[in-house]
């Protein structure tokens, strides 16, 4: 079959988006007509894009990820492909807020006819391409934008992420800093949506557990020093801060100790755009002995572990790959329960797959489900994986970590919170 013409794309999309958000409603709604004969149809054969950080200020991300990507896309074809062919990946480079990268990925991919596009890792980035995507009728599925405004964002119902919005990172990061006993805390924030609305959330909880923030200082990402932002924070003597930022964190933290309130004074606490163990790796042994920090994400199985490793030796962090792997999976399996790779098919059936029917956390067992007819709610190894209609997850798990003396964190987070992911609208 032939892949619908864009023109046919943009006639279809709105009929087709309201079709996508149908299918997250109940049993019941009958107004909209999902079955497989009504979806429409693609080539055969299932592309995915990826639009993950290769260079720019999240590249320490970009390996897990890739990662995660990788390995899903190797179990699927393993397992007999999606609509019995191999799907198809075509990598791309989703850089920064600083270059117009992504969005020549983005034409890239569109030219390649991917069906779906897996990234952003920057939420901010996300929303500098996500028009574009998805006014191609093409599936955006990040596996690590935690912005609030995407949960309201008009993306045609075609956007999803296996990421909580920062609503619930926010919270279980407030209550945490509360919970070690810190009165006072001082917030530093990277200047974008991802940034603002994290230290916004993280205020909301930290003063609703009865801490006080003493000071919020977001800041440009991209300047030359940090001298005056930190002398700011210092100033107000908090008793804990929240660093809320990308790469350009470790030279804030260099500033932090210069100016007498590092992590070995004051109470440090990171978030999943600056949890790494790349990034501190030059500061003085010891320097991030005691430091916590929340990502998304359950507890990852060893033999997850192990299996990414041989797709990429090299990798020294695991944050989002569990993600990546799962936004793999559930689009192959929409793709199979939709009897199409065509990208508004594929978005029809998404939340389906995600909840509500026999659970499954494999491809090839799901995928044994959808074809003896049965409901599927894919379970994935990044927790909990129910969509809801707007395609943030209802629930997630977020895991805190503590830096070492080896200024590495462990690869066990210390706890694991698991609940239900506020409302970001």
């Amino acid at each position: 079959m032939t892949r619908p013409t864009k023109a046919w794309k943009a006639i279809a999309l709105a009929g087709v988006a309201a079709l996508a958000l149908a299918a997250c409603g109940s049993s019941d709604d009958t107004a909209s007509d999902t079955s497989e004969s009504a979806l429409p149809k693609g080539d055969g054969t299932l592309t995915i894009g990826t639009l993950l950080p290769q260079t720019g200020s999240l590249a320490f991300l970009g390996p897990p990820e890739f990662a995660g990507v990788d390995l899903a896309a190797k179990e699927i074809n393993a397992a007999g492909g999606v609509l019995d062919k191999d799907v198809v990946v075509v990598d791309g480079d989703s850089g920064d807020t600083s270059t117009n990268i992504a969005s020549q990925t983005v034409d890239r991919l569109l030219s390649e006819d991917a069906d779906t596009i897996v990234g952003a890792a920057s939420s901010a980035v996300t929303l500098t391409v996500i028009d574009k995507i998805v006014g191609a009728g093409v599936v955006q599925f990040s596996p690590a934008n935690t912005s609030i405004k995407l949960s309201t964002y008009p993306d045609e119902g075609l956007y999803f992420r296996t990421a909580p919005a920062d609503t619930f990172q926010g919270a279980v990061l407030g209550n945490q800093v509360a919970e070690d006993g810190n009165a006072t805390a001082a917030v530093l924030a990277l200047q974008d949506a991802y940034g603002e609305g994290l230290a916004k959330t993280f205020g909301d909880a930290f003063s609703e557990a009865g801490g006080t923030v003493t000071e919020t200082i977001i800041y440009d990402p991209k300047a030359a020093d940090y001298a005056a932002d930190v002398a700011k924070i210092a100033a107000t003597n908090p008793d804990a801060v929240a660093l809320i930022g990308f790469d350009e964190s470790a030279k804030i933290v260099a500033e932090l100790i210069k100016q007498g309130i590092g992590p070995q004074t004051k109470k440090l606490y990171l978030v999943d755009g600056n949890l790494s163990n790349t990034l501190f790796k030059d500061l003085p042994a010891g320097t991030m002995n005691g430091t916590k920090g929340t990502t998304p994400g359950a507890a990852a199985p060893e033999d997850f572990r192990a299996s990414l490793l041989e797709v990429d030796p090299a990798l020294t962090d695991f944050s989002y790959a569990a993600e990546s792997y799962d936004a793999v999976n559930l689009i192959a399996l929409a793709a199979q329960a939709a009897g199409s790779d065509n990208g508004l098919a594929i978005a029809a059936k998404l939340v389906e797959v995600s909840e509500g029917g026999e659970k499954c956390s494999n491809f090839a067992d799901c995928k044994e489900l959808l074809d003896d007819g049965k409901d599927i709610d894919y379970e994935g190894v990044s927790g909990p994986c129910d969509l809801a209609e707007n395609g943030d997850p209802k629930k997630a798990t977020m895991g805190i970590y503590q830096y070492g003396a080896d200024n590495k964190f462990s690869s066990t987070a210390i706890k694991y919170v698991t609940g239900d992911v506020p409302d970001g609208s």
